[in-house]
């Protein structure tokens, strides 16, 4: 198994998006989440930094600036969804990566006590 540890400028984003209200609080994470395709067409446009803060988690193993270094994407590439949150905490709680589970539970916790 990949060992990945926490992406902090993706954490940094995420909390930057949230306070600016930049959030989706119900939506079907598997049919909003990026595909490979959206990936794709992010990146003709942005930058693998740019890329990077979407994911709570490098691949401590992969190369930088290949899709298989970044892990756990909470958004949509232009919001959090709080479906994607959800996603990236149960994941990274079923895989054992603790560092991000707690992240991303906080980054869940922000957000809900924000749009309440």
């Amino acid at each position: 198994m990949a060992s990945y540890s926490v992406n902090e400028s993706a954490v940094a984003h995420a909390r930057r998006l949230i306070d600016a209200r930049e959030y989706v609080l119900d939506s079907d994470w598997g049919e909003v989440q990026p595909r490979a395709e959206d990936e794709n067409t992010f990146l003709q446009g942005h930058t693998w930094d740019e890329y990077a803060e979407w994911h709570l988690g490098l691949n401590e193993e992969a190369t930088n600036e290949t899709k298989g270094r970044y892990a756990f994407v909470y958004g949509d590439f232009r919001r959090v969804h709080r479906t994607g949150l959800i996603a990236c905490h149960y994941r990274a709680a079923e895989w054992r990566h603790k560092e991000i589970e707690l992240a991303a539970h906080k980054l869940l916790q922000l957000l809900d006590r924000t749009s309440a």
